[in-house]
């Protein structure tokens, strides 16, 4: 299997027992994620080499977190120790009609304030296949924003594909701040991972046809996606773009599916955008469900012979993770293989 690094933020989550609200909540429960975190784990489950760069304080929460992602097979050697803070975000899970809502308390977190200097990119990055990193990192600040050009220039020196997922954060940056960062950081990426709303706000590209709000049983503008995943890849030389499509017919049930053009790995790329199967999902936790799509692209694009395969397998593996509570998507290669070469009926195994 590959070794692939990833870089980012692992936080603490702190999220209201069943569907309460925070009002209503006198407990929490905890555990740990983060976008660059989730995919580590879910290629570790999958079999890979995954590597983990970060920075957590020194003191018992930080090793919990550290902890965790050893726990699940995740390389944490090139995790940098000291800070003060781990960051939180605390969650509301939504239900039918009410929204999930998310509160952070991440500012001057231990990776906010690390600066690129300290992790040694050309060892973390020493016989990496594959570089993954989200626009959620370079928001957290200037000193991770330069370390993520940092470590994108040593991937690149070391071979590494590079993979973004543009992930725009409303409540870290504006689309003002994020444009200015993250149109010249697109020049290092090989393989971009969006939605509409993230390629317009981090990027200022734009497409008609949204389906974020769409009604039961609406179609999506699919001509739209597939232009917009063609202008993205003409403007900025990407191997491959994919394009989540998420249709919210609820907070409860959402249609899931996505959109593949090119190729990147050992895929043959697709000439055509191409949509994959769409999956009716009822929700138990959609947090972290782009995370596990871009850890089953990497793992496609990197072991099927055919770009196609790899983006069916991504969006199986990513519908098996929003049936899953918490961050972390704890599906094997096998389960998702089943579910995307099978009818997904969720019959009892016995």
């Amino acid at each position: 299997m590959a070794t692939i690094v990833t870089f980012g933020e692992i936080m603490l989550r702190l999220s209201t027992p069943g569907f309460q609200r925070f009002t209503q909540a006198q407990s929490f429960d905890a555990s740990f994620g983060g976008g660059e975190a989730n995919v580590a784990v879910s290629l570790a489950h999958l079999g890979h080499d995954a590597r983990f760069v970060s920075k957590l304080p020194a003191h018992e929460v930080g090793q919990a977190a550290l902890n965790r992602l050893r726990q699940f097979g995740v390389d944490t050697r090139f995790v940098v120790r000291g800070g003060d803070r781990v960051g939180i975000y605390f969650l509301e899970t939504g239900a039918s009609q009410r929204p999930s809502k998310v509160v952070y308390d991440r500012a001057r977190s231990a990776v906010s304030e690390m600066a690129p200097s300290e992790v040694d990119w050309d060892a973390a990055l020493d016989g990496a296949d594959w570089f993954h990193w989200t626009g959620i990192t370079p928001a957290l600040g200037p000193k991770p924003r330069a370390a993520v050009e940092r470590a994108c220039r040593a991937a690149r020196a070391a071979g590494a594909t590079v993979s973004c997922d543009l992930n725009f954060r409303s409540k870290l940056w504006t689309t003002g701040e994020a444009q200015a960062t993250m149109r010249p950081l697109m020049e290092h990426v090989d393989v971009c991972i969006a939605n509409e709303e993230d390629a317009d706000r981090s990027l200022g590209v734009r497409t008609a046809g949204s389906g974020a709000e769409a009604a039961e049983g609406a179609a999506l503008d699919e001509g739209g996606y597939a232009r917009l995943a063609e202008r993205l890849k003409a403007d900025f030389g990407f191997g491959a773009v994919a394009i989540t499509l998420r249709e919210s017919h609820s907070a409860s049930d959402n249609g899931w599916s996505a959109m593949l053009l090119g190729g990147a790995g050992s895929a043959a790329p697709l000439a055509a955008a191409r949509r994959s199967r769409v999956y009716g999902v009822r929700l138990v936790d959609r947090v972290g469900g782009g995370d596990s799509f871009a850890a089953g692209l990497v793992h496609g694009l990197l072991t099927k012979a055919d770009a196609g395969e790899a983006l069916e397998f991504a969006v199986a593996a990513s519908a098996l993770k929003q049936t899953i509570p918490g961050d972390l998507n704890l599906t094997s290669a096998a389960e998702v293989e089943k579910l995307a070469t099978g009818s997904g009926s969720g019959r009892v195994e016995r």
